[in-house]
């Protein structure tokens, strides 16, 4: 909704780049009608979308507005997301009641906004927001009579107000209307058609359209992070040329689009793709200096590593507070300007996490002995501290990481951290704001105080995250959510050195991820079930081509590295499931020797028997135990083969086909290439 309401008047040459779109250049251009017949109606059902997929509270609304006599539609990223069969952010209503109308139906109801106002509705613990179409039509008047004059003289009325307002949109895969009263979907601008080929292209001329709305430009790298868009020649063009105009946004408008790229699952490619687009060294300098020079070094990068971590935990149904993002910056700063013992961070994260001193430092001693290859933020390695040293030092990182918390909130702090980095450009752009930077460092203020004391309030609760706590920037809940991010990070230290993970569709991915990830892992994400894909015609449950893709990255299990021991006992699992299924092919043969006595003796028992029908019941009978037992063991066998086969592809994959045959003389594997990794982000800095 934000979308709509930071929209800005088309000029004059913006009016007519639009009207005249898709026209070869020409010193004085004939104006032509718009052609109604790429217009899309589609039935919501063939596309895999359903009611049910729709909030509750939306779906109240929307209810609402049509008992009302309105046409109400749901619109923008909630319609594209559903498409794609994710989980949108929010669901955004529009109608045709106007805001006074809509406020007088809901009890509680407000409209915010001056140039693009709209309704926010509050409803079972959420705030919808609705827009009407007569807002924008009213604000754009001169536009819309233009642009009413090249349609057709025969135009249904209906379908004339959603053109009208989709055609204010940023992009074209933001431009689709939902109507689930006639469970139809309207695409106007050839939305359906780039969505189909992950293309993010904006409705006007790119570079007209950022001028109206820099603020697009982030909007744009957000949206493609997280659904692994790539860009229109136009679009990746203009937000080359017009990166530096994101400075000139105000603060609040920044701080909303960087918690969008880095709470909701998508933090590694925003941070990539800001990298690429030279926009990280306007919000975050000091981390894109860091960032370069890892990259020159080709050193395993802990920042990355850190959002790796975050990326795995939250999403966009499961976001989390700023805090988190925060704190883990504030973290990260400390560690690069003061350099830490492994020992340090290993018992802060673990205090963290388990909520109180003794349990902390017990793990970390246990955890310590792991080699953590990260440079510049480990000193070195010790385990021989005293509980008492370790607790003043613990304290003393503390405080250091609540003391860097200026670089994100004061200019003069930005630029003296970045001193540090003497010929990486800083803009002294400070967007993080003070009460955040403040709420964020009071989490540490146990830790600093009395660390041996300290209990995060957290008690003794499941090890699983609350996200809803997460969601609202609960102090314990965030503290245990950093707690067990550093952990993983520290944990997955040794693993820095790894081999590259490939990608064979290198141009469905952002480019060179590995570059900055140097060799990090990608995060798995939870397999989920995908309802029928607009892009299937029959119907079949399943996503587009390049978006299952993108989708199986989340669904393909991480590669690991294998120590000589569990090749052993994989080497041995292999050869217990050879006896296993020979004693079961042996069984199965009983069994069926058993069966085949059983029909003679039925055969004989039979023909002793007078009465036909009798006969009839008892043939009967046999004949369907008979088929139950047979077909039983089929599956049993099948199964047997199928584990069989699997153990074998993955012995050859560690091993090599070569020592698999030597272990395993009696079996000869039919060995499917099954790829097994984690898709790498492979496209990013072209």
């Amino acid at each position: 909704m934000a979308i709509l309401r930071c929209n800005h008047t088309l000029g004059e040459r913006g009016l007519q780049a639009e009207l005249y779109s898709g026209m070869a250049p020409a010193p004085n251009p004939a104006l032509r009608p718009i052609d109604t017949s790429k217009w899309k109606k589609i039935q919501a059902s063939k596309v895999g979308i359903s009611l049910s997929m729709i909030s509750y509270p939306s779906w109240i609304v929307l209810k609402i507005l049509h008992k009302g006599g309105f046409e109400a539609y749901l619109v923008g990223g909630c319609v594209r997301d559903l498409l794609l069969n994710r989980t949108p952010k929010d669901f955004d209503v529009i109608t045709t009641a106007n805001l006074k109308q809509i406020r007088k139906k809901f009890h509680r109801a407000e409209i915010i906004g001056k140039r693009f106002p709209i309704c926010r509705v509050h409803i079972k613990g959420s705030i919808i927001e609705v827009s009407s179409f007569e807002t924008v039509a009213r604000h754009d008047a001169d536009k819309e009579k233009a642009l009413s004059s090249l349609l057709p003289k025969i135009c249904d009325e209906k379908d004339l107000i959603r053109w009208r307002n989709s055609r204010n949109r940023d992009f074209t895969i933001n431009s689709l209307f939902f109507d689930p009263f006639t469970c139809n979907i309207y695409d106007y601008n050839g939305g359906m058609s780039d969505l189909k080929s992950l293309k993010l292209r904006t409705l006007i001329p790119a570079h007209l359209s950022f001028q109206e709305d820099c603020a697009r430009i982030l909007r744009g790298l957000r949206i493609a992070a997280r659904l692994c868009l790539s860009f229109s020649k136009d679009t990746e063009r203009a937000m080359y040329d017009l990166s530096a105009s994101i400075g000139g946004l105000d603060k609040f408008r920044l701080m909303l689009e960087v918690n969008y790229m880095l709470s909701y699952g998508a933090a590694v490619q925003s941070i990539c793709l800001l990298q690429r687009f030279n926009l990280l060294n306007i919000l975050l300098p000091f981390q894109a200096a860091y960032i370069s020079q890892h990259r020159a070094t080709k050193n395993s990068m802990m920042l990355m590593k850190l959002f790796f971590n975050l990326d795995k935990l939250v999403s966009c149904d499961h976001p989390a507070d700023s805090s988190i993002w925060v704190g883990l910056l504030m973290f990260h700063l400390a560690l690069v300007n003061n350099p830490q013992d492994a020992l340090v961070i290993w018992t802060f994260a673990s205090v963290l996490c388990h909520g109180n001193w003794k349990e902390g430092v017990e793990f970390a001693r246990e955890y310590t002995k792991l080699e953590v290859k990260f440079v510049p933020e480990i000193s070195e390695f010790s385990e021989t501290k005293s509980d008492e040293d370790l607790a003043k030092e613990v304290a003393q990182f503390a405080s250091l990481v609540q003391d860097s918390v200026g670089v994100l909130t004061e200019t003069s702090n930005l630029f003296e951290s970045m001193s540090r980095y003497p010929f990486s450009p800083c803009s002294g752009l400070v967007f993080v704001p003070k009460i955040t930077a403040k709420n964020t460092a009071k989490l540490f203020d146990l830790m600093v105080e009395d660390i041996r004391s300290f209990i995060n309030g957290r008690g003794r609760m499941s090890p699983e995250i609350n996200f809803h706590l997460l969601g609202i920037g609960d102090p314990c809940e965030t503290r245990f959510v950093l707690g067990k991010i550093i952990l993983e990070t520290m944990k997955a230290g040794p693993r820095g050195d790894a081999t590259e993970i490939g990608n064979d569709e290198k141009d469905l991915q952002p480019k060179a991820t590995e570059e900055i990830l140097s060799n990090n892992e990608i995060p798995a994400k939870k397999v989920k079930k995908h309802a029928p894909s607009l892009f299937i015609p029959d119907g079949n449950r399943g996503m587009l081509k390049k978006q299952k893709l993108v989708d199986d990255d989340t669904a393909i299990k991480n590669q690991e590295m294998v120590t000589k021991d569990e090749l052993n006992d994989l080497a041995e699992k292999h050869q217990e499931f050879v006896k296993t299924c020979k004693l079961s092919e042996n069984k199965t043969n009983s069994m069926q020797g058993k069966i085949s006595e059983k029909e003679e003796k039925s055969k004989k028992d039979k023909e002793k028997k007078p009465k036909k029908h009798t006969k009839a019941v008892e043939k009967s009978k046999e004949h369907i135990a008979l088929h139950t037992v047979s077909k039983k063991q089929q599956r049993v066998v099948r199964e047997l083969n199928l584990r069989e086969e699997d153990e074998m592809d993955n012995l050859e994959k560690v091993l090599g086909k070569e020592e698999v045959m030597e272990r395993t003389e009696e079996h000869k594997g039919r060995a499917g290439e099954e790829r097994s990794g984690v898709s790498s982000l492979s496209s990013l800095f072209r």
